[in-house]
């Protein structure tokens, strides 16, 4: 009788295990991280989370990253930092063609999640799927695809989950620096991307906050351990690549701002000479310098004070870009030398050598091509200080 009682307990014991091995495997969760593309906003690459049910056969990947065009007034509520994005659910095979079809490379981490641990996280992304939940703020640096998907598991998995960021966190990088390792290649919009976020971003990010990154999350799931449930365990149990294509080539296209802005500055040097030469301002290319500037420092001066943008606060571009610029550009324009444009030209040369001070102590990081456009401020204002009076009066006489 003791045989078989053993017998039978063990045999049961073997039915319970397998049970519950077949029901841990229903589930196959994976981060998915997507390459990069051509265009401006795929320049940082995306993450979304893929769900496979084994027991029905469904697999459907979870997107934070995601907007509806037709929401009202789109446009303005992009600019102004208030468009909703979502969370939208599509079949894996068709997220995939997607980007098969923009030759865009995908790579797979499938974690190694406890039955207790799948459920949990499914029924996560189902609750946030409903109408009412499935609409977030988007913040393109704390709230985005790929964040949303490294709160999620720290959710799931609470202290479990150990990220093992030491060597991360000896790398001293700023979010601007993070950025720019994707944009370098598009100098156009790696300088709108500085000329319009401000020096908060200019501060060193924690691992975690690197994670805003899908490439950087990737590299984080891959250090991740899950502990405490049992034995100690990566986070991410096997690793493939789906899709893979070929790096964009490096190099800057032959029109960038770099040589473009040093261009200008060596024209207006070659007018200042001229001018000083001639006894002549040529203050119409001055006219068109301040309200440029103007105009610029309006954009910058909305996106600080008018919108919900957290990372366009503090934006120091406007010592130089400032909006009162456009007044200037006005008096100058005047027939009759007003009394306060050599007082506001002195203005606009202090805040423009505050400018370079703010960049050389590391207050704010410049766009590197601004280097010249800023010596044609300093060279300008300084022409016309010395010699608006003078030079105005002789035009006149």
């Amino acid at each position: 009788m003791n045989f078989k009682f053993k017998i039978s307990l063990w045999f049961i014991s073997l039915v319970i295990m397998a049970l519950s091995g077949a029901q841990a495997q229903i589930y196959r969760i994976s981060l998915l991280t997507c390459d990069p593309g051509e265009d401006l906003y795929m320049a940082f690459g995306h993450s979304a989370i893929r769900v496979l049910n084994r027991a029905d056969g469904t697999d459907y990947v979870f997107n934070y990253g995601t907007f509806n065009f037709n929401t009202p007034n789109f446009y303005g509520k992009f600019a102004g930092g208030k468009l909703d994005y979502m969370l939208s659910v599509s079949n894996y095979a068709d997220f995939i063609a997607t980007y098969n079809a923009e030759r865009r490379g995908v790579r797979e981490q499938v974690l190694d999640l406890s039955y207790e641990q799948q459920q949990y996280m499914v029924e996560f992304l189902q609750v946030n799927y409903l109408p009412e939940r499935r609409y977030y703020r988007y913040d393109f640096f704390f709230d985005n695809c790929a964040t949303r998907i490294r709160d999620a598991m720290d959710l799931v998995l609470g202290d479990d989950l150990v990220w093992n960021d030491q060597e991360a966190e000896s790398r001293e990088r700023t979010f601007r620096e993070l950025i720019d390792e994707y944009v370098l290649r598009i100098p156009w919009a790696d300088l709108g991307i500085d000329l319009a976020l401000g020096a908060v971003i200019d501060r060193d990010a924690t691992p975690q906050e690197e994670q805003f990154l899908p490439d950087y999350m990737e590299a984080s799931f891959a250090r991740a351990e899950i502990q405490g449930d049992g034995p100690s365990r990566p986070l991410v149990k096997e690793t493939q690549v789906i899709l893979e294509f070929p790096k964009p080539a490096e190099g800057l296209p032959a029109i960038n701002p770099y040589w473009i802005f040093w261009v200008v500055a060596i024209a207006f040097t070659l007018i200042t000479w001229l001018g000083y030469k001639r006894r002549r301002l040529f203050i119409g290319f001055d006219i068109g310098l301040f309200s440029f500037l103007g105009l610029l420092g309006l954009v910058v001066c909305l996106l600080w004070f008018a919108t919900d943008h957290s990372a366009t606060k503090w934006n120091w571009n406007m010592l130089w870009a400032f909006p009162g610029h456009l007044l200037l550009a006005i008096g100058l324009a005047s027939k009759n030398l007003k009394k306060w444009v050599r007082p506001y030209v002195l203005f606009a040369l202090i805040m423009a050598d505050a400018a370079v001070v703010f960049w050389i102590l590391g207050w704010q990081s410049f766009h590197p091509s601004l280097i010249p456009l800023m010596l044609v401020i300093i060279l300008r204002t300084n022409y016309l200080y010395y010699n608006i009076e003078k030079y105005k009066q002789l035009a006149s006489a």
